[in-house]
């Protein structure tokens, strides 16, 4: 048996590990890749996931970075199954084509670029009939019922407590006559979460794959981060300005909102102040959540039962056209904005950061996860100005980032996951983190358990057989290369438009410090440069 990582390894998106036996082929997850120009080059590369040959797909979530490649793989020859919950299957008949949407405009304005220089017209990645087509394979299944979506393999879903609908599959494979019990955390949410249950606790397993977006730090407390937020809005109403929210369409949204109504109830926001959900997306998402109740947790339930819905504000607006969308930036006086993309780095959230981001009234709350290369991480380590729709947009608002909303599980939460298993020692496979994250969570697996650690890396298979030491083969023209390529040229590139952007505050310095300055840009520069002529 082999597994093959094609995504989320060393970075926390592109999320797609192919499981195959001497029987049959498939993969967990099909997710797009997300961050800077290198990164994103992979969803391009379909050979890798050879989709012809792939029976079917198990997905753990409707996020893009879990799914957002499916559309490709039919277009490219895929015609199996897609299994998934109901939920999921309700919310990516809205995302993919969404997605497909976004896929179609940026390939249009592509091509008029190419074309007014004399270049040729830029395909799409895939369109909205592929995303159709993606849709109707999607076969849905509940939480705790065991399929078979091949001979010799059983999967059942548990709730992962990440977004409506989101699960950790277990596994087991027959092959040789031998059974290998898998396990797939998926992004494995937090306790305490609005909105959705806790995570199940885990089963025993073989070898476990197992997210670690967060396995560096613990997130803020929840009461603490809800404070956090009234205070940034507070800041914005008081001067005036903005509150400019950059979220996900699916769950994020949603979880802000039952915030905003719990901060309304107990007096801690004004009760007049304008609230939009800018975002088409979210909107059918938003509706979606209200039509599954029975994936909520009690608390929510409990709100719905007693003719409450956590999800409406006395002010709330929901924007679809682009009429409606233009109108918030030219509204006098306070408002808070929530718009996607939750990186910055596509949607309308765009122009509200064009309109806002130079304001020092305003502010801009971040409330989830920023991958490296995107607008919004470079606007969270400091960057003075950043370029948003060909313009070079100064940062003056002020910038909040608020860790407690994420719906990710910290550091402590993954690592008492892992308590529950009682029985069994798996072997395991640490993906969906940056580095530095997955190196600190594997010591502390190592310390605390006992329990052999892996971090696999872009394109590396590895053999898997119980009881025996995993072994993996790496093409090195292919892999080794394109993953220190990829990694290195999105920090390298961070690291030069941080300093850049410190090179005003420079000028009040000495000359002895503007010289090591220069000296350390032209090295980083230097260091860019080189891998850019190897690749």
């Amino acid at each position: 048996m082999k597994v093959k990582f094609l995504g989320a390894a060393g970075t926390v998106t592109g999320s797609c590990h192919v499981v195959s036996t001497d029987a049959v082929r498939f993969a967990v997850d099909c997710g797009m890749h997300q961050g800077s120009d290198v990164i994103e080059r992979r969803n391009l590369d379909v050979g890798v996931y050879e989709p012809r040959g792939m029976d079917f797909f198990l997905l753990t979530h409707a996020h893009i970075d879990h799914s957002g490649l499916l559309p490709r793989m039919v277009k490219t020859g895929f015609s199996g199954k897609v299994y998934c919950t109901p939920p999921t299957r309700d919310l990516l008949g809205i995302m993919l084509e969404d997605s497909a949407h976004i896929q179609e405009m940026e390939a249009e304005w592509a091509s008029r670029k190419n074309k007014r220089h004399g270049g040729r017209a830029v395909e799409a990645l895939y369109t909205r009939a592929d995303a159709a087509a993606a849709v109707r394979r999607l076969v849905a299944v509940p939480y705790g019922e065991a399929f078979s979506p091949a001979p010799g393999v059983t999967a059942i879903y548990h709730d992962a407590g990440h977004i409506l609908g989101s699960a950790f599959i277990e596994l087991s494979l027959e092959e040789g006559g031998r059974r290998t019990r898998m396990l797939f955390s998926g992004d494995l949410g937090r306790p305490d979460q609005l909105l959705v249950n806790d995570p199940d606790q885990p089963v025993d397993a073989d070898y476990l794959f197992l997210e670690g977006t967060y396995g560096d730090r613990d997130h803020k407390d929840v009461e603490q981060s809800r404070d956090e937020l009234a205070q940034a809005i507070a800041y914005a109403s008081k001067g005036g300005g903005k509150v400019i929210i950059p979220a996900f369409a699916v769950e994020r949204t949603q979880e802000v909102l039952f915030c905003l109504h719990l901060l309304q109830k107990d007096g801690k926001i004004p009760a007049d102040m304008p609230v939009f959900v800018d975002s088409p997306l979210a909107i059918k998402a938003t509706e979606i959540f209200r039509r599954h109740p029975e994936y909520m947790d009690d608390e929510t339930r409990d709100y719905f039962g007693r003719g409450e819905d956590p999800l409406s504000l006395p002010h709330l607006r929901f924007t679809e056209s682009t009429d409606q969308s233009r109108e918030i930036n030219t509204l006098n006086g306070p408002a808070i904005v929530i718009a996607a993309s939750g990186m910055c780095n596509a949607g309308r959230i765009k122009h509200h950061l064009r309109h806002n981001l130079w304001r020092p009234e305003s502010c801009v709350v971040f409330v989830g996860f920023q991958a490296m290369g995107t607008p919004g991480r470079k606007i969270v380590d400091g960057a003075r100005s950043i370029r948003l729709l060909g313009e070079e947009i100064n940062v003056a608002a002020k910038v909040f980032t608020i860790g407690g909303f994420s719906s990710h599980a910290g550091q402590s939460q993954i690592l008492k996951w892992l308590t529950h298993f009682k029985v069994n020692h798996p072997q395991v496979f640490l993906v969906h983190g940056e580095q530095k994250a997955l190196t600190i969570l594997s010591g502390l697996i190592k310390e605390r358990f006992g329990l052999k650690v892996r971090i696999p890396q872009y394109l590396e298979e590895y053999t898997l057989e119980p009881g025996t030491e995993p072994s993996v083969a790496v093409d090195e023209a292919k892999a080794r290369p394109r993953i220190d390529w990829d990694v290195l040229l999105a920090e390298l590139a961070g690291r030069v438009e941080r300093m850049r952007a410190q090179k005003d505050a420079l000028a009040a310095r000495s000359p002895e410090e503007q010289a090591e300055w220069s000296q350390r840009l032209a090295a980083v520069d230097g260091d860019l440069l080189r891998l850019l002529s190897e690749m």
